[in-house]
């Protein structure tokens, strides 16, 4: 900073100030010009005796070095003589300093309640006599900064303190609270934790180590955070040894329980290492971004369950995973469920043999990748998320396969996994799964459904699920059947296909579980059936087959035979039943197959990398918007005819934008550069952005480039830092953009489809177009409400009152002359706040979508809005449409547009920095007004774009007031009135404006 920082004319109070930390900052406020009372009450480090020395010598070392100081030798509880004395010395209290402190230190075990008290009465309650006496001074004259004295062992707890710690830590909660009632009246509130040689350190800590611990490295800190120009609250920080750091809150992720029913010990322990996890850590900083958390699991409308199924937590997860398959996969598959048992039979061998013609997948196959991945999800120890169970309580129990088109002989797949329901079949449970499974292209080739049978699970109180049979066979005979043995080795040779089971394969594991031996698996009996349906009806060509529904009925050994029995339905529906022979027993049951009426034909893949960078063809008519194209285009322009920038720059930028998706290289690094479509061989820097913000990337300014990268909206990988060299594009006109978005208009390209009314989102000009006719007939809503509502909305930036306080109310564009209710957020949510619940708004607060400042309860009365139709809206959208205005609409019809001010105010702005210039350049940005930079003695009205140290963006009623003198900078900025981008010291000289109105 090139000027000091002094405190011409402030009064400070310093508590403890005979000696140590105290003493020296009343000497550093007092060297920078502060008038300063010197407290102390003299008494040792235990709190006994008094005496007036130690503040007298303090005060005369002041006075001897030119300062102001008067002495106080009252204990801190009695804060108002405190005060008093500084109010008859001085007149005025600015600053309040609270380091009084004492020590009784002793384990807890042998503490005395007077070693207790005497703690408390000095540190907790000295500190809050002291600035409650201090505080309506503050309050009235709108100006205030208190300092309150901590200690690492109140922070984290030490051994002996008990009286210490629990007073430390109070003063902390204490300084919080203050800094939130302060924070309106321009009172801050800061709390430092210092090490430093004082009376209270030196009995605790080496010489050699008390004299590298000087307090002339606490007090500038406590200086700073007393100066004006800190504008930091609530802040708690840790000082000493020269290093200063701030600390805060850190909380874990957590769990959220069901509160739909009782929560146990035992769930507790179950979720402890989540609990504890501090790797996606958050940090509250107010109560209400520490209740967010439990006010949203207490709005959400729980599905029930128990500590086996959690279906709150099942329904909002997925599991997305891969693996492949090939030819000997798809053989060996057929042959685990019985095909070419006759090796000669040639209608079965299409199945079996890759090399021969006609090669083809079983198509109930379409089954084995997603049961396979969840079996490894399950080696694993994964599964969705409220699944708490393992495969010794699940049985198999319904599958439902079907098959988009002809399986390949080979691919790569992609499985995603998702609850779909649970069915309380109290004691038990019947959980379904869904996967949907697609190839390396996207294609969807297959969608199962596993249903499994839970032991144990159920008695939730849920729905017990679809009663009554279904795919009942005809009382009549059946239309087909086939016996077939199966192998006495069947589950050894189908197991290769991934079923890991020990259950299907190993003797002594099927006893223990009650089987005389290995059972044949389930699907294996799948396939059977799945192969008699295709002999029967398809002529073995398994293309025609779509879907297969069974549910398992008991179990199969190897080696017994399987009778299946089928109905035809009709020529694409076939139902089917199947038995074991030997014991005359239902295996299969309710089972359905589905086929294709012809063959589904495979889908053309797109071509491999085939125009990479080519843009989606686009409508025709005229476009509003910038495409990609017409940006690289230009910007292939401008780099043909500078070559020089390649010398500038030496970087190769690469354009991956989505929506619709598109490749671009901008190579500044190599021979003369070069912009044109496709990907960078080698890229120093990667930009990933959806379409419409390439314009912003290219013309707009590196702060707003910025806020697009800390959005998330713009992601860059590779050399970051580099990528802010792309602000020499800059260097083109917005007006070579335009030119050739008209030119590409006028070729008939690029243009975007009308949008149908019932299309079109609601604009905050429709919502509040709304509410004004529905205000004109319901004048009851002033007295109910007595409210007045800021709206502030941003992409785009407008604001817009409602005011149901004053006169019959009143709604428009602009902003209040006194709101009590703030509200900040993006224009596309403005419809919700009107139109949803308040649970769903309370949504939106608690993410920090939305802000809301002044009297946060109040912004509840917005529900009176729903009583408003929401046809209302709807018919003022249309309304707006069908004027021909496409996008953001006036202000409402009641309110008369008013003519800006900024003009005129800029105009005489600029006639008095003729005489009283301002330092650095400024950018006064007025929305829907206009843009004017202020450069020393000059204004100028001026695109938005341009740069400037400092860039103030505030409404025209604000810049009024502002030139009215009826408020000043720093009540807008606290109020989220005005914003202050770049230097914000340079913000403060449009004190300038004041009384030119």
């Amino acid at each position: 900073m090139s000027q000091e920082l002094r405190f011409d004319g402030r009064v400070a109070i310093v508590t403890g100030a005979g000696n140590g930390l105290g003493r020296q900052h009343a000497l550093l406020l007092a060297s920078r010009g502060a008038k300063v009372v010197v407290n102390d009450l003299g008494g040792g480090r235990h709190g006994d005796g008094k005496s007036s020395a130690a503040a007298d010598a303090v005060v005369e070392e002041i006075r001897a070095a030119g300062g102001e100081a008067v002495a106080n030798y009252d204990s801190v509880e009695n804060g108002a003589a405190i005060v008093q004395t500084a109010l008859d010395a001085f007149g005025t209290v600015d600053i309040v300093i609270n380091n009084a402190g004492i020590l009784r230190d002793v384990s807890f075990q042998k503490m005395t309640q007077d070693d207790w008290d005497l703690v408390y009465r000095v540190h907790l309650k000295g500190s809050m006599s002291v600035s409650h006496a201090a505080w309506p001074i503050m309050r009235e004259k709108g100006y205030g900064r208190i300092i309150m004295t901590t200690s690492a062992a109140g922070i984290y707890g030490n051994f002996g303190q008990a009286n210490y710690c629990a007073a430390k830590l109070g003063i902390l909660g204490l300084a919080h609270c203050l800094a939130e009632e302060g924070r309106s009246k321009n009172i801050l509130v800061n709390t430092i934790a210092p090490l430093a040689a004082s009376r209270l350190t030196e009995t605790i800590l080496p010489p050699e180590m008390l004299a590298l611990l000087k307090p002339e490295y606490v007090s500038p800190l406590v200086a700073w955070l007393c100066h004006e120009d800190c504008e930091d609250t609530k802040g708690l920080f840790e000082v000493g040894a020269g290093y200063i750091g701030k600390l805060r809150w850190e909380r874990t992720q957590g769990h959220s329980f069901n509160t739909s029913r009782a929560m146990t010990m035992d769930e507790i322990a179950g979720k402890w290492s989540k609990i504890t996890d501090f790797t996606d850590s958050e940090h509250p900083s107010t109560t209400n971004e520490s209740f967010g958390t439990i006010l949203a699991n207490l709005n959400k409308k729980s599905l029930g369950g128990n500590e086996f199924i959690d279906l709150d937590a099942a329904s909002k997860d997925q599991i997305v995973t891969t693996n492949a398959y090939d030819e000997r996969d798809l053989a060996l598959y057929a042959l685990g469920v019985g095909a070419a048992a006759n090796p000669l039979d040639e209608s079965e061998l299409h199945f079996t043999y890759e090399l021969g013609d006609g090669f083809q997948a079983l198509p109930t196959y379409g089954v084995m990748p997603a049961l396979n991945a969840y079996l490894n999800l399950a080696k694993d120890g994964k599964s969705l998320q409220g699944l708490n169970y393992g495969l010794d309580r699940v049985l198999h129990g319904e599958q439902f396969t079907e098959i988009l088109r002809p399986l390949p002989p080979h691919a790569k797949l992609t499985h995603t996994f998702r609850f779909k329901e649970a069915y309380d079949k109290a004691p038990h449970a019947v959980v379904v799964m869904a996967v949907d499974t697609v190839d390396e292209t996207g294609e969807k080739l297959a969608y199962n459904e596993i249903s499994t049978f839970v032991r144990g699970a159920g008695g939730w109180g849920g729905d017990r699920g679809p009663s009554g049979d279904v795919n009942v066979p005809p009382a009549r005979e059946p239309d087909a059947v086939i016996e077939e043995k199966t192998a006495d080795n069947q589950t050894l040779l189908y197991r290769l296909s991934g079923d890991w089971n020990p259950l299907h394969a190993d003797p002594n594991f099927a006893r223990a579980f009650g089987f005389e031996k290995p059972i044949l698996h389930g699907l294996c009996t799948f396939g059977y059936v799945g192969r008699h349906v295709i002999k029967s009806f398809c002529g073995n060509d398994g293309r025609r087959f779509k879907s297969i529904k069974v549910r398992f009925a008991d179990s199969v050994f190897p080696g017994e035979t399987l009778i299946t029995r089928m109905w035809k339905e009709s020529d694409t529906r076939v139902i089917v039943e199947t038995k074991v022979k030997e014991r005359d027993s239902v295996v299969i049951r309710n089972a359905a197959v589905e086929l294709y009426a012809e063959i589904p034909q495979v889908k053309a893949k797109p071509a491999a990398v085939a125009a990479a960078g080519a843009p989606a063809p686009a409508a025709t008519g005229a476009s509003a918007a910038l495409l990609p194209e017409d940006v690289f285009n230009v910007l292939a322009a401008h780099v043909a005819a500078h070559p020089e920038l390649v010398d500038k720059v030496k970087t190769v930028f690469q354009f991956n934008l989505k929506n619709p998706a598109s490749s671009w290289t901008l190579d500044l690094k190599n021979g003369q550069g070069v912009c044109q479509p496709g990907v960078a061989d080698k890229a120093d820097v990667t930009l990933d952005m959806d379409s419409e913000h390439i314009q912003t990337v290219v013309t707009s300014s590196l702060a707003d480039v910025q806020k697009l990268f800390f959005s998330g909206k713009l992601k860059i990988g590779g050399n970051v830092m580099a990528s802010n060299k792309l602000i020499v594009l800059q260097e083109i006109p917005s007006t070579a953009y335009e030119a050739e978005r008209a030119k590409r208009v006028a070729a008939g390209g690029g243009a975007a489809a009308p949008v149908a009314a019932a299309d079109a989102p609601l604009e905050p000009s429709d919502v509040f177009s709304a509410i004004t006719d529905y205000l004109g007939g319901h004048p009851e809503l002033v007295e109910k409400t007595k409210t007045v509502f800021q709206f502030n909305l941003k992409n785009p930036d407008s604001q817009w009152f409602l005011d149901l306080k004053n006169g019959g109310g009143a709604c428009g564009q602009g902003a209040a002359d006194k709101a009590d209710v703030t509200l900040e957020i993006d224009a596309e949510l403005m419809p919700a706040i009107v139109t949803s619940s308040l649970a769903d708004v309370q949504k939106l607060f608690f993410s920090g979508k939305l802000k809301v400042t002044g009297n946060i309860m109040a912004s509840n009365k917005l529900i009176a809005l729903q009583a408003i139709d929401r046809k209302a809206y709807e018919a003022a959208k249309v309304k707006r449409l069908a004027s021909g205005t496409a996008s953001g609409g006036n202000a409402p019809a009641a309110v008369a547009a008013k003519a800006a001010h900024a003009p005129a105010i800029l105009e005489a702005l600029g006639k008095r920095l003729a005489g009283q210039p301002i330092n650095g350049s400024l950018l006064i940005k007025v929305p829907e007004v206009g843009c004017w930079l202020l450069d020393g003695s000059s204004v100028g009205s001026v695109a938005d774009s341009v740069p400037a140290q400092t860039t103030v963006t505030l409404a025209d009623d604000d810049l009024l007031r502002l030139a009215q003198g009826k408020v000043d900078l720093r009540d807008l900025y606290q109020h989220g009135q005005v914003r202050v981008d770049g230097e914000v010291a340079l913000a403060r000289q449009l004190s300038v404006l004041g009384g030119l109105v």
